[in-house]
């Protein structure tokens, strides 16, 4: 089924980072404790900003897989541990490929880096072998990019073919109002399904846009395979703080099994 490969493997555990902001033996308790239980929507992917690595080093369990969240002026060592990928800021006023040659040659082999561009940004400068990092919202109404600026960000990276990360802000499956925040938070089920339109020569500002639910399940039961395997390659995965909202979002719209 084109669902089972649209969401296998699709969100990261970011539970260090805010608003959950665990500290890091109840962060990894709960990593624990999801890559015991195996849920396939879940990357068993935990990241890590640079700033606390030796914390993590402290803590006797080590998860399987880790993220590289750089916040550091310079990368600090971290061939000890099992990590996968490298997310750095793009300073303001650097490029992408600027960025990347200044962190790519410090990488082992097979680390993969990520570049945090803003979400209106076309990737023209992308070196082959590096992806794209994209925030779709934060503590402020600002931080969430309108739709029309992530569908830009889409498109070019689907065009392009750079693989992307998306970070911060997607709770929930469908795109809903925060009246906390007075702004429409992203849903990544609706992130999902703009990237597989892309990836189809469509628009992908509905898909983006839509706060109806059943539209949104009746759109990903309707992805071509060839489609949904396309889309996965391109976004690779998204940083959730909450592990189990996903599951439980996706089981609810009857996505996943129970």
């Amino acid at each position: 089924m084109s669902t089972a490969v649209l969401f296998t493997a699709l969100v990261d555990d970011a539970g260090l980072f805010p608003p959950t902001s665990l500290h890091m033996s109840d962060a990894l308790a709960r990593h624990r404790r999801d890559q015991e239980h195996g849920g396939q929507v879940l990357t068993h992917r935990f990241l890590c900003p640079a700033s606390r690595l030796d914390a993590l080093r402290r803590e006797e369990f080590v998860p399987r897989r880790i993220g590289l969240i750089v916040d550091t002026p310079e990368i600090p060592p971290f061939e000890d541990l099992p990590v996968d990928i490298v997310e750095v800021p793009m300073p303001p006023d650097a490029s992408v490929a600027a960025t990347a040659l200044g962190v790519a040659g410090r990488l082992p082999r097979g680390v993969r880096l990520f570049v945090e561009v803003p979400a209106h940004r076309v990737g023209t400068d992308v070196p082959e072998g590096v992806g794209l990092k994209v925030r779709c919202g934060g503590a402020t109404s600002d931080a969430f990019p309108p739709v029309e600026h992530l569908a830009v960000f889409i498109r070019s990276c689907v065009e392009q073919e750079i693989p992307f990360k998306a970070t911060a802000g997607l709770h929930h499956a469908v795109r809903h109002f925060d009246p906390s925040l007075g702004t429409d938070r992203h849903g990544f089920l609706n992130l999902v399904l703009a990237v597989c339109e892309a990836v189809e020569r469509r628009d992908p500002v509905p898909a983006l846009r839509t706060t109806d639910a059943t539209r949104l399940v009746a759109l990903a039961r309707q992805v071509d395979p060839e489609t949904a395997k396309h889309a996965r390659e391109l976004l690779v995965s998204y940083g959730s703080c909450n592990t189990a909202a996903p599951l439980g979002d996706l089981r609810e719209l009857g996505l996943i099994p129970e």
